[in-house]
């Protein structure tokens, strides 16, 4: 089993920047590629960004490119998210991921075995 621990999260002003991290409990998680997905109120949960188990290859969604970057730390089983320009329709909780099936920044939930208990991100206007 893989636990992963979400921090980070809080309210921002429109315009401002987080870093979310992750860390996972386990070093297998460093052959895994990792994942940020979010769920905003009365919306269902969206992929956000993914990045690859040697941390070369990231994804991104349309809605966050050029805002987001996504990376992983040294250690490799940390992952972490730079959110710049943040909008109000970023507002969600956001959930970190780890697929121990694939290798590559995929962007599918159900590609994804183990997930944290999410933080919340409040961007006001």
């Amino acid at each position: 089993q893989v636990q992963l621990v979400e921090s980070g999260g809080g309210l921002v002003q429109a315009g401002g920047s987080l870093r979310l991290s992750c860390a996972a409990s386990t070093r297998t998680s460093s052959n895994y590629a990792m994942g940020w997905f979010r769920q905003a109120p009365g919306k269902e949960r969206e992929f956000v960004a993914a990045v690859s188990w040697s941390g070369g290859s990231t994804h991104y969604a349309d809605s966050v490119k050029g805002r987001f970057t996504i990376s992983r730390g040294n250690a490799k089983n940390t992952v972490y998210l730079q959110m710049n320009s943040l909008q109000p329709e970023d507002t969600a909780v956001y959930y970190c991921a780890a697929a121990g099936t694939y290798g590559g920044p995929v962007p599918r939930q159900d590609d994804y075995d183990y997930w944290g208990q999410g933080t919340q991100v409040t961007v006001s206007s």
